[in-house]
């Protein structure tokens, strides 16, 4: 594993890494936990009072050196919406201290600075590493499997931070992001294929295009390649969702990490398949997405987050924007840190047939029971009596009988409580591809009942310029 050799790390590096090789071990108790987040919280806070323009004067009342865990409340919340007016005001270190400049996508508003310094960068980095060790165990014991890692942009974190997973377990690894103007799916393919990789890092949409563009240059994505894991991440990704990856590639797929450029790893997947929070470099709380009420350390709200680094831009109480379930860890897996499974963004919520619904629920209903999809579409409308109703469009590779399309559409109209139809297509409209760049609802959800909001017309922008056969 990468550790730097500057003096002014040596601290860091020994504290960190001696607590983080019991702690995924299972040897750390959980008063020794609580005080290394207490006092990392401290370190944090005086870190950013000190540095921050923005957090200089959020938190002007705010004594460090005393603070506690259990004043978490008193602290104000940090917002998407702070990030984006604050910019640079964000960081708690010069630039100079930072060893990468990332930023995030800057689809839908300003792309906000998101630079990382060497303790940040080991301390996300060694989570990872032990989730793919736990994953490749598994399914490639005795040797180190070769990797390919797709990742969307040129200041994007993937590819630096995931070539230092691989790094760190001996993997190979190819970065052949296939939207590349100098990649295209045709040689991304044609790479896969050629050096036999077996593991694949990109977003479920990608698995699922790259599949359909498999066919489409001529060859078999179940027999033609040596992919036995897909390591999925950037949008919603549900078990019924990740069965159709399974299936489409006769692999397995595991939502890998769950967190974001502004806020690093802050979950990571074990061999399980279950996403396990790094408990060490996060405090979390769960609020009612609506009130911001506090609902606890476990159960369902909207995650908030308080990161324990004390790096070039550390994050103090950040509303995600996420809907989550963190429950305790009863996996079994070797992976330490409570369990957390994430539902979608609030933003992504649904309001149809009098209730709202959450991403989670409305993709697990409409792929339970389907086979071989490659793609799905929900379009939201009235019908002639001004109720609610649902139109499914399934990109599949084999088409069922009309008994089975409308067995499926009960399905959906019994669990969403309005009325459905499914149409299986050829083709789907590219914005549904666009779910990692903008959202899950611009790029899944075609609700005529209202006018595009900004995040569907960046969506559909951007669509015109993803197609496969280039």
């Amino acid at each position: 594993m990468w550790l730097p050799t500057s003096p002014k790390y040596r601290d860091f590096v020994e504290e960190y890494f001696d607590l983080h090789g019991r702690y995924v071990t299972g040897a750390v108790s959980d008063q020794e936990l609580h005080d290394w987040s207490e006092s990392q919280l401290r370190k944090v806070v005086a870190l950013a009072k000190e540095g921050s323009t923005f957090y200089q004067k959020q938190l002007a009342s705010i004594d460090a050196r005393s603070l506690q865990l259990g004043d978490l409340q008193q602290l104000p919340f940090t917002t998407k919406e702070d990030l984006r007016n604050q910019m640079m005001n964000m960081l708690s270190r010069d630039l100079d201290e930072a060893c990468f400049f990332y930023e995030t996508t800057g689809t839908t508003g300003r792309a906000t600075p998101c630079p990382r310094d060497a303790r940040e960068v080991m301390a996300s980095n060694a989570h990872v590493t032990e989730s793919w060790r736990n994953i490749f165990a598994k399914h490639f014991p005795g040797r180190n499997p070769r990797v390919g890692l797709m990742g969307p942009t040129e200041v994007h974190s993937t590819g630096d931070t995931l070539g230092d997973i691989a790094r760190n377990v001996e993997s190979m690894v190819a970065k052949i992001w296939p939207y590349s103007p100098v990649m295209g799916f045709r040689r991304a393919l044609e790479l896969m294929h050629q050096l036999q990789l077996d593991v694949i890092f990109c977003t479920p949409n990608v698995a699922m295009t790259l599949a359909k563009a498999a066919y489409f240059y001529g060859f078999d994505p179940r027999k033609d390649f040596a992919v036995k894991v897909w390591l999925v991440t950037g949008e919603l990704c549900t078990p019924a969702l990740a069965r159709q990856i399974d299936t489409a590639w006769d692999a397995k797929t595991y939502n890998a990490l769950y967190g974001a450029q502004e806020s690093l790893v802050i979950a990571s997947a074990c061999a399980n398949g279950r996403l396990h929070l790094a408990a060490p470099n996060y405090v979390a709380e769960l609020i009612d997405p609506d009130t911001a009420e506090l609902l606890g350390s476990y159960g369902s709200g909207e995650l908030v987050v308080t990161m324990l680094i004390e790096g070039a831009k550390p994050l103090i109480r950040y509303r995600t924007g996420d809907y989550v379930h963190i429950a305790r860890n009863n996996c079994g897996c070797g992976i330490f840190g409570p369990l957390i499974e994430i539902a979608g963004r609030t933003l992504d919520r649904l309001a149809f047939g009098g209730r709202s619904w959450r991403a989670w629920d409305v993709e697990e209903a409409v792929l339970r029971g389907v086979e071989s999809c490659l793609g799905y579409q929900v379009e939201i409308g009235r019908d002639e009596h001004g109720g609610d109703v649902l139109r499914v469009r399934l990109d599949v590779r084999q088409r069922p009988g009309q008994a089975a399309v409308q067995a499926h559409a009960a399905r959906i109209s019994e669990q969403l409580g309005v009325p459905a139809v499914v149409e299986h297509v050829d083709e789907l409209d590219p914005v549904t591809t666009t779910g990692a760049f903008v959202s899950w609802k611009a790029a899944r959800i075609k609700d005529t009942r209202h006018t595009d909001d900004n995040e569907t017309k960046a969506a559909v922008a951007m669509a015109g310029k993803r197609g496969y056969r280039s």
